[in-house]
């Protein structure tokens, strides 16, 4: 799975398709997170959250991984371009699926339309590594398509997660065929929802999750 072929055009389609809409599911709980030092971002792409994290943050250092080296170098330019300081992030080309980042580190990682990438099994091991990673007193920021229980925004998410997934599986050879919900990986590992907000009806939702000594 690579995410190259798509890096220079992924901005504008992003925005034909959902204007700001994935992006204010980025940074929904974002101020939250503003005392967190160490954050750990995967499956960034072209910088957009990234770029809003440095100003929130602007003290912490950030670890910021993709598979894609195009995704990180846009990602790259883009903090630059806007006059941001790359100093304390630290840029990693490397697949979540095999990579293994230090343990008990960050005290903030953030998935954003990350996990919907990949099979249940995988986001199930990619939970856990990353849960490793994290601190006993860690945030988790999360934003991800999903699919309503009932009604016809149920049938509307269906549709749209169906094409979604053809287009991106011919272009990028991804292997998943639907969304896997995280929250029982999460749970397992000591994190608790804190706040979720959904939008687009139900089509999309954005997540705060917190792990504290008590679990």
């Amino acid at each position: 799975m690579s995410f190259d072929r798509l890096a220079k055009h992924y901005r504008w389609m992003e925005f034909v398709l959902a204007g700001e809409r994935l992006q204010r599911c980025r940074t929904a709980f974002l101020r939250q997170a503003a005392e967190r030092t160490r954050v750990l971002i995967v499956g960034e792409g072209n910088g957009r959250f990234l770029v809003e994290c440095r100003r929130a943050l602007g003290r912490a250092e950030i670890m910021c991984v993709d598979a894609s080296a195009r995704m990180l170098a846009l990602a790259r330019e883009r903090v630059v371009r806007l006059g941001l300081s790359v100093g304390q992030i630290e840029f990693v080309h490397a697949d979540a699926l095999t990579w293994r980042p230090p343990e008990n580190t960050f005290d903030l990682v953030v998935t954003h339309f990350f996990l919907d990438c990949f099979r249940a099994e995988q986001v199930g091991r990619l939970v856990g590594v990353l849960a490793a990673a994290a601190r006993e007193e860690a945030t988790w920021l999360l934003a991800d398509f999903r699919v309503p229980e009932r009604g016809l925004s149920r049938y509307r998410a269906l549709i749209i997660h169906r094409l979604m997934y053809l287009f991106f599986r011919t272009a990028t050879g991804l292997s998943a065929r639907r969304v896997t919900e995280a929250d029982g990986f999460l749970e397992r590992h000591g994190f608790r929802l804190r706040e979720r907000e959904v939008s687009e009806w139900g089509l999309l939702h954005s997540d705060r999750w917190e792990r504290t000594e008590f679990g």
